[in-house]
């Protein structure tokens, strides 16, 4: 297997995309500890892993507390003794238009988003051994912007913007940091964007969807499984020569 006696942490693991690549990452032979503030979705994604013969832990820690989520990175390494692949794929989204006040709305998505990615990155490279691994969830909104969602575009460009700077810093001890920017997704967080984008606009939400696939070349929406295969690939041995990369897998819908 590809990543066989590899040790992995996935934050936002329990759900959506972060739960497909802390599956995946499983099945191509990794240790996967999961990481987030659902414990019942931790626990359901642990029981899958070791259903299909892999191994998995579960850590309840919100990333935007740097006290939790270096308890997770410390726990992983006690409990398996090294670390060698970190998915930063926490976040939240949410309408900010820049006449809002709510100022802990905005916060909030930073939080998520950005600081969560730097704690837990900081709290993994000193744990990283030549070989590391960092892989960064951003969106392909951290390579343009939409009306009203300043905060989340601010948050995933610093994502991105994160991802090329700390490249460059660790390459040296053999670490690779790259970026994955998914458009739409058929998740349960993508579910609730078009809910709240449609609103927006005053349309239903099916007329949104049927707006929303028109713009994507391919014709369908992108799959966490597919994600998930390329956050495997970037994990891997074969991806050393990959680094500071945001990289997007949006059906095509921007070539950005």
């Amino acid at each position: 297997m590809a990543l066989e006696g590899r040790v992995a942490l996935v934050t936002g693991g329990g759900t959506g995309i972060g739960k497909a690549i802390a599956l995946a990452l499983a099945w191509a032979g990794s240790r996967v500890a999961v990481c987030g503030r659902r414990e019942s979705s931790l626990n359901e994604a642990v029981a899958e892993i070791e259903a299909a013969g892999g191994t998995g832990l579960a850590l309840r820690a919100d990333v935007t507390d740097r006290a939790e989520i270096e308890a997770a990175v410390e726990a992983v390494a006690s409990d398996w003794g090294r670390l060698d692949i970190l998915v930063n794929n926490a976040g939240a989204s949410g309408r900010t238009p820049i006449d809002s006040e709510d100022d802990a709305r905005w916060h909030a998505i930073l939080a998520a988003n950005l600081t969560g990615t730097y704690y837990a990155t900081r709290a993994a490279l000193r744990k990283m051994r030549e070989g590391g691994r960092i892989v960064n969830i951003s969106s392909v909104l951290g390579k343009f912007g939409v009306p009203g969602y300043s905060a989340y575009c601010s948050a995933k460009h610093g994502v991105v913007g994160f991802t090329r700077s700390v490249a460059m810093e660790v390459a040296s001890r053999g670490i690779t940091v790259n970026a994955i920017c998914p458009g739409w997704v058929d998740t349960e967080m993508s579910r609730m964007g078009m809910e709240q984008q449609s609103a927006d606009l005053g349309i239903a939400v099916e007329e949104f969807r049927r707006k929303a696939l028109h713009a994507v070349p391919i014709g369908r929406y992108v799959l966490a499984e597919e994600v998930a295969a390329l956050a495997v690939y970037l994990a891997s041995d074969e991806a050393a020569g990959m680094t500071g990369q945001a990289i997007n897998i949006c059906g095509g819908a921007t070539t950005a």
